[in-house]
Formats: C-alpha cells, sequence, structure tokens
C-alpha cells in the first residue's frame, strides 16, 4: 500500500506592518524598470525623483531590502520610531550589509561554495564580477539586468558599514517626510479596510499554498519557497499584482506583501478596493505585446518561453518582464517542463475579470441612480 503525505496546514493573519510594508513601497521606486504593472503611484513618483535622490534609492535597494527590522517590530508605532531604532544599531552595523546581501550569500551560485562577505568587501573587482555571474545564472531569464555602475558606486560605502549604515537611515528618513508619508497615510483606511475584510474570512485548514491561493488568487506552486508554519498576509497599496514574501530568521513565519484587494466571498462592496484590483488586472491587458502572447498562447494551449520570444521576435527580457505581469496577474499559468518555463491561458481568470469589471460597473449604475 502506498501512502502519501499531507501537506500540512498553515496559521494565517493579516496585518498592516508598517515598517516592512513602507520599507517596500521605498524599494519598488527602484524597481519600476524590471516590474511592469506597479500602482501608477509607484512609476509616477519615481520618474519624478531628483537624480541623486534616485541614485541613492538606487543604491539603498540593490538587489535587496537591506534594512534590520526588530523582532515582531516589538515597542515600534511608528516608522519615525523604526528609523530611531535602526540609527541605534550600532554595535554591529556590518549586520545591516550582511542583512542586504543575504540574496547573494545564501544562495551561491551551482557548485561554489558561498563566498565570504568580508572578502567580498575587500576586492570591487571580485565584488562585482561575482555578482554579475550571479545576475546571469539567476536572473537574466527572469528579465533583470545587471548594472555594473552601481555595485561599483555603492563597494566604497560597503567598506565602511558604520558610514553606510548612517546614509541609509538620512536616506530612508528623507524619503519617508518627503516622498512616502503623505500617499501612506491616503492609502492607510483603504489597507486597513482590506485587512479587516481578510479576517472576517474563514482561512483555517488550508495548506500554504492554499492560502496564498484564497487570499491572493495567485497559484503559485510552480515557485520553490519554504513556507513555514505561520502566514502573516500584508496587503500593499503599491505592489501591484505582485507578492514578495518575507521569511522569518526561523523560517517558521513567512510574511506575504500582496496587492490590496477585495476577499473573494467577502460582503464587503468597497468602491476604492475594486478600482484598486481591477486597474491591477486591466492595466495587464493595456498592452499590445501581452495581448497577443495571450492570443498567441489561446491558440496553441501551451507555449515555451522559448517560444513566444521567436514568435513575437522579442528580446529576453522584454518577454521576461511581459509574462512575469502576465503570470502575477493570473491570466497565465506557469510550470516547469524539464528546465523551460512553458505558459497556459487563465481562462478562469480571464471570464473572472470580465464579471468583476461588469460587476463594478453595475454597482456604479446603481449607486448613482
Amino acid at each position: 500500500m502506498e501512502y502519501i503525505y499531507a501537506p500540512p496546514t498553515v496559521k494565517v493573519d493579516f496585518s498592516l506592518e508598517p515598517v516592512l510594508n513602507i520599507t517596500e513601497s521605498i524599494g519598488l521606486l527602484a524597481s519600476v524598470d524590471e516590474l511592469q504593472g506597479l500602482n501608477p503611484w509607484v512609476e509616477q513618483t519615481a520618474k519624478s525623483l531628483p537624480p541623486e535622490l534616485k541614485r541613492m534609492n538606487d543604491m539603498v535597494f540593490s538587489g535587496a531590502n537591506p534594512c534590520e527590522r526588530p523582532k515582531g517590530e516589538q515597542g515600534i508605532s511608528s516608522y519615525d520610531e523604526y528609523l530611531d531604532w535602526l540609527a541605534s544599531q550600532t554595535q554591529d552595523p556590518l549586520s545591516m550589509v550582511r542583512q542586504g546581501y543575504a540574496w547573494l550569500l545564501d544562495e551561491p551560485l551551482t557548485g561554489e561554495p558561498a563566498p565570504e562577505l568580508e572578502v567580498l568587501l575587500n576586492d570591487e573587482d571580485l565584488f562585482v564580477q561575482y555578482i554579475e555571474r550571479w545576475y546571469r545564472a539567476k536572473k537574466a531569464e527572469k528579465g533583470y539586468t545587471f548594472n555594473e555602475q552601481l555595485y561599483r558606486d555603492i563597494h566604497p560605502y560597503l567598506k565602511k558599514p558604520a558610514v553606510w549604515q548612517q546614509m541609509v537611515v538620512q536616506h530612508l528618513r528623507t524619503m519617508w517626510q518627503l516622498i512616502i508619508k503623505p500617499e501612506w497615510e491616503r492609502k492607510l483606511p483603504l489597507l486597513q479596510e482590506a485587512v479587516d475584510a481578510f479576517q472576517h474570512m474563514d482561512y483555517h485548514n488550508l495548506t500554504a499554498l492554499e492560502a496564498i491561493r484564497a487570499v491572493t488568487g495567485r497559484d503559485v506552486a510552480y515557485l520553490d519557497w519554504k513556507w513555514g508554519e505561520h502566514m502573516i498576509f500584508v496587503p500593499s497599496p503599491h505592489i501591484g499584482p505582485y507578492i514578495t514574501p518575507f521569511t522569518s530568521e526561523d523560517g517558521k513565519t513567512m510574511r506575504l506583501l500582496f496587492g490590496v484587494r477585495i476577499p473573494e466571498g467577502s460582503r464587503l462592496r468597497s468602491n476604492e478596493l475594486s478600482r484598486s484590483e481591477l486597474n491591477i488586472r486591466l492595466s495587464a491587458l493595456a498592452d499590445d505585446t501581452r495581448l497577443r502572447i495571450l492570443e498567441l498562447v489561446g491558440q496553441h494551449g501551451e507555449l515555451c518561453a522559448q517560444d513566444i520570444i521567436t514568435m513575437l521576435d522579442l528580446s529576453q527580457s522584454a518577454a521576461s518582464r511581459n509574462l512575469r505581469q502576465l503570470t502575477a496577474t493570473g491570466y497565465l499559468t506557469e510550470r516547469r517542463r524539464e528546465t523551460a518555463k512553458c505558459y497556459s491561458l487563465n481562462q478562469e481568470r480571464v471570464d473572472d475579470t470580465l464579471k468583476a469589471l461588469r460587476r463594478f460597473l453595475r454597482r456604479q449604475r446603481v449607486v448613482s441612480s
């Protein structure tokens, strides 16, 4: 007799997580070239940033969130308090650098030992060359481009962790006070409305994959993530169709940022939340290349990325960006076929988007009459 292991269920919670949420929004301003379909505020704000502020933001968020977070944010009730806490962590400023480049240290190139951070910090060419090889191996197929000058600009500061820590704190303080704070305060009621709505839903006895599907509408079975035992879902006002995981050091808790939306099956009828989600879904369709991709995949049943690149004469980076957005919004389902990424049309998502648009317009008619 064959026994099949049943996936464990997870504990599900919802939270605003302001420190994580605000810092992620600041970081998104450095990601507009790689991520299409972000909230329009992100794209407009990124374009309007003064050059020096934009350069510093790119440096601070060069590949990852470089900022330490207090465990559980105990005693932290505002972003200003968080920045004060971050500035006070002077005993081991190197830990901020180490955390910021955990993506590089914890995921070494295949067949190579994990690099020593101190070795990389003592050799600019080695630092830049290793990151370039890492990008080619792990990021190129996703449409991310390697910016050599950015990492050469940042390297001298990383060699002085205490100075780098002060620069990061000052930059975040500037971005918070001048750029993010008014937007965060404007979006806070919407985020709280979403958290309240989700907390009234029943998400007991779900596996991690089932919980993510129920909350975000995303099927992420193809992702190789460590789920943990406790999932805290955090609605973001700016992340659009994407989801971003943050796993605790012990691996037991995952915080998952997702685009703010109305829960499936909720009785809540919020015009602003409905518009927010519709904007995310419809913006993915407001592009000729993405419509052609959907048309091709619909005609052929399933196509791999290279097939789409060839048939539409796209660059790999352009194809990756568009496929990432269509997958994130749920119009395409992704799976691995050996080493290739292949895509099929999610007709259910297309139909659901049309229904959501009709419900929204019908509700507006009722309200105005």
